[in-house]
C-alpha cells in the first residue's frame, strides 16, 4: 500500500475540483481527503494500491472541465496500513 500526497497548482479552486476528485478516488477504491489551501492550491492525500494512485495522479494533472492545472507536486510513501476509512472533502 502507498500514500500519495499531491499539491495542485493553477485555477483549481471554485471549479468543482474537490468534488470530482472525490468521485474519482471513490471509483478507484482510494481513501484519504482533498481540500483547498489558503494559497489557492488544492491538497490531495490518497492511500491505496500503486496502480490506482497512478490513475488518480493522471486525473489530477488534468482536473475537471473548468480547472486549469499548471503543476502538480507529488510525494509517495509506502504505508503498512490505511490511515483513512473513506475519501472525504475537508472544508
Amino acid at each position: 500500500m502507498f500514500c500519495l500526497t499531491l499539491k495542485i497548482y493553477g485555477s483549481v479552486q471554485g471549479v468543482g475540483f474537490r468534488w470530482r476528485a472525490r468521485e474519482k478516488a471513490k471509483k478507484l477504491g482510494l481513501v484519504g481527503y482533498v481540500k483547498n489551501l489558503s494559497d489557492g492550491t488544492v491538497e490531495l492525500v490518497a492511500e491505496g494500491e500503486e496502480e490506482q494512485l497512478k490513475k488518480m495522479l493522471e486525473y489530477c494533472k488534468i482536473g475537471p472541465w473548468f480547472a486549469h492545472v499548471e503543476m502538480v507536486e507529488e510525494e509517495w510513501k509506502s504505508v503498512s496500513g490505511l490511515e483513512f476509512e473513506d475519501f472525504k472533502i475537508v472544508f
